[in-house]
């Protein structure tokens, strides 16, 4: 049998906790401790009624620990590099929650330093693992749908986040969208060389006074000339809408949203059924399990990674494409070199 993975967790806010809860109960991994800035009763209190061994106030005590061999890194974004450089010094696998920083500069620069200390780098984009997901990728990847045309993605949440979350999050390209161009790229295999936005306030005023946008529909463009429609929204009365298909040469297939039943009623007046799962938390609920185990398989038995450092460093790119687009109006080709961590060009058309 092979030894569990002894883990730390950096940062203990909604994402982190939900990993750790999710680690106590997988035979692959043995949680020790987790660091948080901000401290307090309540904390104290959940960690104890998971028999966490630790709770420290600063990420370095948790890596100077020998017995931990893996860190997930789920602080603020804006400290995500940081981190990566820190655990990667300290010669310990990494999962990073998504975005890897919100600079290309930055993430370049922690994804060299974990290339130049040989330590794995997986970026917590969990929708690869989402099993309608999964499922596209292999229909794309098997022929079955012949040469693919047209991507569509719709992403749109059940309620707007508060301006606190909006005016540290990077923004929606960068914070939402990102999970979109993350899925485009996983599902035709190949890279992005085109983007063109349109971005609009038509929720709330608070995201323009952000200097966000709370609507968008971004056109991708791929190296095949295959095209990607994204749109967003931040508020979908209805629920959480999450919806792919892709469409080829010799047919379409399409992920629908999830939903607590199947059920359709149908009567004289209506036909209704169930709306979608609430929030990202129980629509993907599965694929959060599954990206770690993935991850437990990377580390233990040198699988390739789902997700790498250069798979979120090109949804990073994308996403900034994306913004600059917004603001000029135009479209933006991107160019692409061969190496992770490795930074390209953008060019407004």
């Amino acid at each position: 049998m092979v030894n569990p993975i002894v883990v730390g967790i950096i940062g203990a806010g909604r994402i982190g906790r939900l990993h750790a809860d999710n680690l106590r109960v997988m035979p692959s991994f043995k949680l020790k401790s987790i660091a948080e800035a901000m401290v307090g009763e309540e904390l104290l209190e959940w960690a104890e009624s998971r028999n966490l061994g630790s709770v420290f106030t600063n990420g370095e005590d948790l890596l100077n620990d020998p017995e931990i061999e893996a860190v997930f890194i789920c602080t603020p974004t804006d400290t995500h590099a940081y981190w990566i450089e820190q655990a990667a010094r300290a010669h310990k696998s990494i999962f990073c929650e998504k975005p890897i920083s919100l600079s290309s500069e930055q993430t370049s620069r922690a994804l060299q330093i974990a290339k130049e200390e040989g330590v794995l780098l997986q970026v917590g984009f969990n929708r690869r693992m989402d099993p309608s997901f999964r499922k596209l990728k292999q229909l794309v990847q098997s022929g079955q749908l012949g040469k693919p045309h047209i991507v569509k993605i719709t992403s749109r949440d059940p309620q707007p986040p508060g301006e606190a979350y909006v005016l540290s999050s990077g923004g929606m390209f960068m914070d939402m969208t990102i999970h979109d161009f993350d899925m485009a790229r996983y599902l035709m295999g190949e890279e992005v060389v085109e983007v063109y936005t349109r971005g609009a306030n038509l929720v709330d005023p608070m995201f323009g006074r952000c200097g966000d946008v709370d609507t968008a529909v971004i056109t991708l463009t791929f190296a095949s000339g295959a095209i990607c429609v994204i749109d967003n929204s931040r508020k979908a009365v209805y629920g959480y809408d999450q919806r792919v298909e892709v469409f080829g040469s010799h047919g379409s297939a399409t992920a629908d949203n999830c939903r607590p039943t199947t059920v359709e009623v149908s009567t004289a007046s209506s036909v209704t059924r169930d709306q979608p799962q609430h929030f990202f938390l129980e629509r993907y609920n599965q694929a959060f399990t599954d990206e770690i185990a993935a991850f437990a398989q990377a580390v233990r038995l040198q699988e390739p990674l789902i997700c790498s450092g250069m798979d979120g460093q090109q949804a990073e790119r994308i996403a900034e494409a994306a913004k600059e687009s917004h603001l000029t109006g135009l479209p933006v080709k991107l160019s692409h070199h061969a190496g992770e961590g490795t930074p390209a060009t953008s060019q407004v058309l």
